[in-house]
């Protein structure tokens, strides 16, 4: 916080909030800024960050705390991937959920998270339709695609609609090479170092990011330091991290660059510019919105002057990721690439609601501290996906109910801290604001090709021989059009093959290779016979 205005500043909070690693706190006094005037804010800050555990782990003693954070630092010395089997957890005890990870808060248990097969592929059929023709449905039948969104984007296609809903593939599609050219850079050492230093931190117990220098956590760095250099002016904010992490566990890294560009620029505008200025005001709408979803819930955190940037600070930057099962945290990024940031209003919004919203609640939390407390460890059952999904999508909170609240909330903010200092792009609210705002071509549509496999250059040789010879073939029978065709299936004492105009080499050749008939129809369409 710096001593005057009260403004966050992005590393001064991320070294409190991000720079705790595997079960263990560090903080970082290169970029820690405090100040007299907010020690206290700081302190609560650093508090949480001490209670906080990488990734959503809990941790019942220091015992186990400290046991977990060596066998996985020995699992990392010696590994040589990402993959589960390199890095030493291919043992009995260890197991990997469907979504790839081996331990932590977030592993799903996959009791009430299965789709009955015949359900999954009927949703996958849907969804192939809808993409193959995607400008028509966010056209004529937005409605529908919401509706989908909301009942969950079938897993083998997830990665492809969040890049479609986001207008990710329209903007690699307009600039192709980009990433490319980008990743090629070296990339400002200021940046890289911050960079390098918070790559074990992202989701350390999913497989693909828990080997030090594994794909997962190189693909991350590529993905990191080519966003500084696409937006030198804002360079990289710590927060950003998870949000790539996500978007590779579900794509490759250059599809994952564009989405999180989409997300930076469309989504949430200013989240990770200098001052945080627009979480800031974020959190004066979350807290204003409150008041009408939950009053009793308002009344608690006003009384105790809990600022809502204590306690949203995460959720919205990192879009729930840190905070939610696995499970619910991919049904509410399918809505919120959908419908855009109300989704994450909304699901702050049903949070405070129940863990502050009745008195009976509040009697266990008569403080500042103790509220904080409560926050972070909020009940399974709220954070369940059918509640959460159902909940969120009842909730009566609109776009212009946001956008109205914005409005005033940045009057206030001119009123007592003045003009904004990072001036951020307007917000889109979802797919088809982006699509309108930036109306895209059917080619930046379609669907490319993935893996292309090169026809090996000896078969090329060989059809090659194949295509000389057989117009060989068709100009010697043109220069004996004149006489009948040859029946390749007469014997050989048949007085036909006995001709004086053809030699006995010819003649045996034209029995092996001339097509049944021999006619020029059937000569010419040889031609263009497709050879494998």
């Amino acid at each position: 916080l710096t001593p005057t205005t009260g403004v966050l500043s992005r590393q001064g909070w991320s070294s409190a909030m991000w720079s705790v690693g595997v079960g263990w706190t560090e903080i970082d006094p290169i970029h820690t800024h405090t100040s007299q005037g907010n020690s206290s804010c700081l302190g609560l800050l650093f508090s949480m960050a001490k209670l906080q555990s990488g990734n959503g782990v809990q941790w019942k003693d220091r015992r186990s705390q400290r046991g977990a954070v060596e066998s996985l630092a020995g699992h990392e010395s010696s590994s040589l991937g990402s993959d589960s089997e390199l890095n030493g957890f291919a043992n009995t005890e260890t197991q990997t959920d469907k979504y790839g990870f081996i331990g932590g808060a977030q592993q799903s248990t996959g009791e009430n998270d299965n789709i009955p097969p015949d359900v999954l592929r009927q949703r996958e059929a849907k969804w192939l339709d809808m993409l193959n023709s995607w400008d028509k449905w966010m056209a004529k039948k937005h409605k529908k695609v919401k509706l989908r969104c909301q009942k969950g984007i079938p897993p083998s296609l997830r990665g492809r609609a969040w890049l479609y809903l986001s207008g990710g593939k329209v903007k690699k599609e307009q600039n192709q090479g980009k990433f490319q050219e980008l990743d090629s850079q070296p990339g400002d050492p200021k940046w890289l170092d911050v960079i390098e230093k918070d790559l074990h931190r992202q989701f350390p117990f999913h497989e693909m990011f828990v080997a030090r220098g594994g794909h997962g956590q190189q693909d991350l760095f590529r993905v990191l330091k080519a966003y500084t250099l696409h937006r030198p002016e804002e360079g990289y904010c710590q927060a950003q991290a998870p949000i790539a992490a996500v978007l590779l566990m579900h794509m490759p890294a250059e599809d994952a660059f564009w989405g999180l560009v989409q997300i930076c620029e469309k989504y949430l505008p200013g989240y990770y510019s200098a001052g945080l200025e627009a979480i800031q005001l974020d959190g004066e709408i979350l807290f204003a919105l409150l008041k009408r979803v939950s009053p009793v819930a308002h009344r608690h955190l006003k009384k105790y002057k809990i600022d809502p940037i204590l306690y949203m600070t995460e959720w919205f930057m990192c879009a729930f990721s840190r905070t939610l099962p696995w499970v619910s945290v991919l049904r509410m990024w399918d809505m919120f690439f959908c419908e855009g940031v109300k989704i994450i209003f909304r699901v702050g919004l049903v949070l405070l609601k129940c863990m502050l919203g009745s008195q009976e609640k509040l009697k266990a939390c008569q403080g500042q501290y103790e509220t904080m407390e409560l926050l972070r460890s909020i009940e399974p059952r709220y954070m369940q996906e059918a509640f959460l999904v159902q909940e969120v999508s009842e909730l009566a909170v609109s776009e212009r109910d946001i956008e109205k609240e914005h409005l005033s909330q940045l009057r206030r903010w001119k009123e007592t801290h003045g003009e904004l200092h990072c001036k951020s792009p307007p917000r889109m609210h979802g797919a088809k604001a982006i699509m309108a705002a930036e109306p895209p071509s059917r080619q930046d549509l379609k669907q490319n090709p993935t893996i292309v496999v090169e026809v090996p250059q000896t078969t090329e040789s060989k059809i090659e021989k194949g295509k000389k010879a057989k117009s060989k073939l068709e100009k010697k029978t043109d220069t004996k059009n004149t006489s009948p065709p040859l029946n390749p299936y007469l014997l050989p004492s048949d007085p036909a093959l006995q001709s004086d105009n053809l030699a006995p080499s010819e003649s045996q050749h034209l029995q092996e290779d001339t097509p049944p008939q021999g006619s020029n129809q059937s000569l010419s369409s040889s031609e263009h016979d497709t050879y494998l």
